[in-house]
């Protein structure tokens, strides 16, 4: 069974209505916006004045740590306060994660619990047992009855409830029996789930949240098709956690609800931000409406093309549980530029003829260094144009691998035969092929094998079926496939990138697939910067999570330098291409124990050079070893202007007064060999 019922087109997973407050979520209405404060709960003003700034800015339903009853108690001042304002309609939601004793205090002011089921009334020790199957029941009951007050009070009292569900931290019990994976995620959330179930209590809602988008995405999904075979239907919360600030955070968050929204799930959504609340809301409110815009009814029985109800290619052959890289030939664009197995994603970058030799200065400077294009793409679309080509490229110095030419149609072979001829660097033609083109496809691929160059054919999902036979015929090499346009295809463009990808499965083709991300593969095509910044984590993201891509272009943004940057961007929040040091840090909420913006951009400014190495910023020990699971070292607040320091998941250094613990890590970093003194090209201006 599927968790979703078409990979090809935004079919709604049908789920069950829960009402927080008077906010419906999930069944018909639609995608609710949410967002968290940072301030200390027991500070009743402060709080409900940044309840209120999110409010204003269009947050549907305001999330509260109550790390403890005294906070919990406060819920119903800021309660009240929040309504006297004039906000009596938008719920509020207590964070939970130890204390069952403060659930039970938060439930009685607020209209929704979240609860965190690794570390509520549960072991988080990291502890290495082997549970026999009758430890493992004893736990169960243990949390059983810890559990069953809370759902019984909610019930009672017509709360709704979350079981949110963190990538490590789970317990050790789950630990122990599923390792920190996905299917331990779900079998975390499963456990809470049934005793909520066994009373009779369905106002629930659940959640899959990592720091990793390809772990969140697998989660979110498996927890789907479980819950599937035994016909539940409960509304997802949708989040990337710990996901950083400025345009990291927004491509790893876009990059992992966009692509569980495109496949019809998720109810509730919320952007993590290691910066004020209010930031988070537009970015969130921008997913959702591109996804919205995607929607058809889960009741709906005739689709167009592409759903698995009505022809066979809705579903493709990904592994959407597990990642694997789909494998590939290779292609050689240059001594140093590979395509293909156990290769990164290559980037190209767009320009025009006229604006080539300034794209080529902007491109060789020396900060691009760690971020090169590797391709320039050049619209090509007359013999004179050709000849310009030539002119150009003769008088400047091309800081790339190889150039790929858009070729339009009248471009005949002929005509091109002279410059593949003459070319001493290397060439890539871009052609789109019709469905009557087949002996063109042929033409052009025995043009550019005959002299050492390649082929980057275009072919719309909707008539690849006539290229089968064609395609078998010339097998792979020199060949590479891409979309540019998807605006005439069913569905949306990720599914017709799956599409294209089943097609040459089909006919056992393994050439390499450029994503290409335009105006015309876009959801929504939008001039802003962060709608070109959404567009190209859904689809380029999204399919490099699922394992696919082996060139990617962002083609929506002129400025080539901050075209190439975005690529990289995309690429690392993927977990595809690693360029620069990756930051695992948490939004901040009440029990943040420093400045974690401040501190986040300080860390940044030392250690932002060190490619390949993983460093999380946690504001207290809640999302401290458990949450960053990945990192190699760990920055956690352990009490208020004290920073403890981790390697890995494992406490080495205690209680370090904050003024020293920048240098601290830092000696950390360079005791275990992974500190590199930072190069001229990555020093700041």
């Amino acid at each position: 069974m599927s968790y979703c019922a078409s990979r090809s087109h935004t079919i709604r997973r049908r789920t069950t209505e829960v009402v927080v407050g008077g906010v419906g979520v999930g069944g018909a209405h639609p995608i609710r916006v949410q967002s968290m404060t940072t301030s200390d709960t027991q500070d009743v003003a402060a709080t409900v004045k940044q309840s209120i700034a999110l409010a204003e800015v269009g947050c549907e339903i305001v999330r509260i740590t109550a790390p403890n009853v005294a906070a919990a108690k406060c819920l119903k001042d800021i309660r009240g306060q929040f309504s006297a304002a004039g906000f009596a309609h938008i719920p509020l939601v207590a964070d939970i994660h130890f204390l069952p004793s403060a659930a039970m205090e938060a439930v009685e002011h607020v209209e929704k619990i979240r609860v965190n089921p690794g570390n509520y009334a549960d072991k988080k020790k990291f502890a290495v047992k082997e549970y026999t199957d009758a430890d493992y029941e004893s736990e169960l009951q243990r949390l059983h009855d810890s559990f069953t007050p809370l759902v019984k009070r909610c019930k009672e009292l017509g709360r709704a409830m979350r079981i949110g569900t963190n990538h490590g931290s789970l317990s050790d019990r789950i630990m122990n029996r599923y390792g920190d994976t996905p299917l331990g995620m779900v079998e975390s959330a499963l456990e809470f789930l049934r005793i909520a179930r066994a009373h009779d209590y369905h106002a629930l809602m659940l959640s899959m949240k990592a720091s990793n988008p390809k772990v969140m995405i697998q989660a979110y999904r498996l927890l789907v098709e479980r819950m599937d075979r035994e016909d539940m239907h409960y509304p997802l919360h949708l989040g990337v956690t710990e996901a950083g600030d400025g345009e990291d955070g927004r491509i790893k968050s876009a990059i992992g609800i966009g692509s569980l929204l495109l496949d019809g799930l998720g109810d509730t959504i919320r952007v993590s931000l290691t910066e004020d609340s209010v930031y988070e809301i537009p970015v969130a409110r921008a997913i959702a409406d591109k996804a919205m815009s995607l929607w058809i009814p889960a009741t709906t029985e005739t689709i167009p093309t592409g759903n698995v109800r009505n022809t066979n290619i809705g579903f493709d052959s990904i592994d959407p549980y597990h990642f694997t890289r789909r494998e590939t030939a290779t292609l050689k664009l240059s001594d140093t530029c590979i395509v293909g197995p156990e290769q990164p994603p290559r980037v190209i970058v767009r320009t025009t003829l006229a604006g080539l030799p300034e794209a080529a200065q902007a491109l060789a400077a020396p900060k691009m260094k760690d971020t090169p294009a590797e391709g320039l793409l050049v619209p090509v679309n007359t013999p004179g144009d050709l000849a310009m080509l030539c002119e150009v490229a003769a008088q400047t110095a091309l800081p790339v691998d190889f150039i790929a030419l858009e070729l339009a149609p009248a471009l005949s072979t002929e005509v091109l035969q002279p410059l593949l001829a003459l070319s001493k660097g290397r060439i890539m033609l871009v052609r789109k092929f019709g469905p009557a083109e087949t002996e063109a496809l042929a033409a052009f691929a025995d043009l550019v094998r005959r002299h050492g160059q390649f082929l980057a054919a275009e072919i719309d999902p909707e008539h690849f079926g006539a290229f089968a036979d064609a395609l078998r015929t010339l097998g792979d090499a020199n060949l590479l496939f891409t979309l540019s346009n998807t605006s005439s295809v069913a569905g949306h463009p990720t599914g017709a990138y799956r599409r294209l990808l089943e097609y040459l499965r089909k006919t056992g083709s393994k050439a390499p697939v450029w994503i290409r991300n335009t105006t015309a593969t876009a959801v929504q095509a939008d001039p802003s910067f962060l709608s070109k910044l959404l567009e190209a984590s859904f689809l380029t993201g999204g399919l490099l999570c699922d394992g696919v891509g082996d060139l990617i272009s962002i083609e929506t943004e002129a400025d080539v330098v901050r075209a190439t940057r975005l690529a990289y961007n995309v690429l690392q929040g993927a977990g595809a291409r690693i360029s620069k040091t990756e930051f695992v840090a948490c939004p901040s909420c009440g029990r943040t124990l420093f400045d974690l913006q401040s501190t986040t951009q300080r860390i940044r400014a030392q250690t932002g050079h060190l490619k390949g190495v993983k460093i999380a910023i946690m504001g207290c020990i809640v999302n401290g070893p458990g949450e960053m699971a990945d990192a190699d070292f760990g920055y956690v607040g352990g009490a208020p202007g004290k920073i403890n320091l981790y390697v890995g998941k494992n406490c080495v250094q205690y209680n370090i007064p904050q003024a020293e613990a920048d240098a601290r890590l830092i000696a950390l970093i360079r005791e275990h060999g992974k500190w590199a003194d930072a190069e001229p090209h990555q020093l700041s201006p």
